[in-house]
């Protein structure tokens, strides 16, 4: 996994997802940030970093369309995204996101773990994200 900061797109894992993102079908795009918010959820052992990243972007992707929420700037995002699209999501999204933040930055998580040193620095990278979700639940 090539890491360069603490946001939700500075991986590999969360940029590859974007792509994802951006050729999904429009009409399905709501259904991809489900199903990897869900992946989080449903692990019941031991949370790759993979999955984490990615689930991290999703809840970036869904704080940046809430009211307050963060646009999304960087080159890593989904283009439509940074050009100014919109998502039509789901309401229980923001309440989904945040359980999936919880358990990323949790216990049994491997993304905690790569974290372990700087871990402060990229929880406060993710407090944006946090209160836009917490916001809008």
């Amino acid at each position: 996994m090539g890491t360069w900061d603490f946001g939700p797109f500075d991986n590999d894992d969360a940029a590859d997802w974007s792509g994802d993102l951006q050729d999904t079908d429009p009409a399905r795009r709501a259904v991809l940030i489900r199903e990897t918010l869900d992946e989080v959820l449903h692990e019941d052992e031991y949370l790759e970093a993979d999955v984490a990243n990615q689930a991290i972007a999703a809840a970036a992707v869904i704080a940046s369309q809430l009211p307050g929420g963060t646009p999304l700037t960087t080159a890593y995002a989904p283009d439509f995204l940074t050009a100014g699209e919109t998502l039509d999501l789901p309401d229980d999204l923001p309440a989904l996101a945040l359980r999936a933040l919880d358990r990323i930055a949790g216990d049994d998580s491997e993304w905690s773990e790569l974290w372990e040193d700087g871990l402060p620095k990229a929880l406060a990278a993710l407090r944006p994200v946090r209160e836009a979700l917490e916001s809008a639940v």
